[in-house]
């Protein structure tokens, strides 16, 4: 991981952008990361009227640094609408989630675009193309953030959106953000008649290296925040760990009963550092500054 340790949500709440009223009310949620959406969840006949939504509610939002933006597929006259307005707005988002994507260059090109008019917001990446998943070291090294596009990447390879399907894509995405030190958020869970899926499929990519997952229903919040978020007993144990192998003298070292060395210390401080720069950034009292430049369907 980086020495610069990345504040890295938990959960993403996404909020089709029809209705202000909705945007802001969704803002009373329980979510790391409010993500207005001008993508799938908008018709083509309605997204002029959803940049509209987005703008205002930027400028409602209490804070702006934990709101993201997911935007058009870069290349399409949707997205340079988007872009925009996007960087006309007095009040920037965080975050702006770009969608099938293909390759680094678009991750480049879009950064430059928004800095050229003096926007910074961290860029998040749709992994949801074939191409994204065969460049994903590429990706995960330009990009903030990586979320799984499920929904997408199965049609594409004409499969159900199973664990085992999925599998390989996810560990991919993991391994690539690990490296870079790249947020890693999952996909949103689409079996809503078998609620049991969302905890097993959050509890399993937790233990793959994801950070965070996505979601469209509220009522999935408490799952992933119970599951994702950082826990007082594992930050506690934590430290722990790395307090014993220091005084071991950064050797191993037996704590109740478990060996532990310098791997486990690297992990121990690891947890720690993306603990309290979750809670600087998305703890209730945390700044609203965080880790974006200028503010802030999986």
């Amino acid at each position: 991981m980086s020495a610069a340790v990345r504040a890295v949500p938990r959960s993403i709440l996404y909020t089709p952008a029809l209705s202000l009223e909705r945007v802001v009310k969704a803002w009373s949620y329980d979510a790391d990361v409010h993500l207005i959406d001008l993508e799938d969840s908008v018709p083509p006949a309605d997204k002029p009227a959803a940049r509209a939504v987005c703008l205002a509610a930027l400028q409602k939002s209490p804070r702006p640094a934990n709101v993201a933006v997911r935007m058009n597929e870069l290349g399409s006259l949707a997205a340079v609408h988007d872009v925009l307005m996007l960087t006309d707005s007095p009040v920037k988002p965080g975050i702006v989630l770009m969608t099938m994507v293909t390759s680094a260059d678009e991750v480049d090109l879009l950064r430059r675009m928004l800095a050229s008019a003096g926007a910074h917001p961290e860029i998040y990446v749709t992994v949801e193309t074939v191409e994204a998943v065969t460049r994903i070291d590429s990706i995960a090294r330009s990009a903030d953030g990586l979320v799984f596009g499920s929904a997408d990447l199965a049609a594409t390879l004409g499969v159900d959106i199973t664990w085992e399907a999925m599998q390989a894509a996810r560990q991919a995405m993991a391994m690539a953000c690990a490296r870079f030190g790249t947020a890693c958020i999952d996909t949103a869970n689409y079996r809503l008649a078998e609620p049991a899926v969302l905890a097993e499929d959050t509890t399993r990519v937790r233990a793959l290296g994801f950070h965070g997952k996505a979601t469209v229903h509220p009522r999935e919040l408490d799952v992933i925040n119970r599951i994702l978020r950082p826990r007082p007993d594992e930050l506690g144990l934590a430290r722990r760990v790395a307090e014993a192998v220091t005084a071991a003298n950064g050797g191993i070292a037996v704590l109740d009963g478990n060996m532990v060395g310098p791997p486990f210390a690297r992990l121990a401080r690891d947890t720690v550092a993306r603990g309290d720069a979750w809670t600087r950034r998305f703890g209730r009292d945390g700044s609203d500054g965080g880790d974006a430049g200028d503010g802030g369907e999986a």
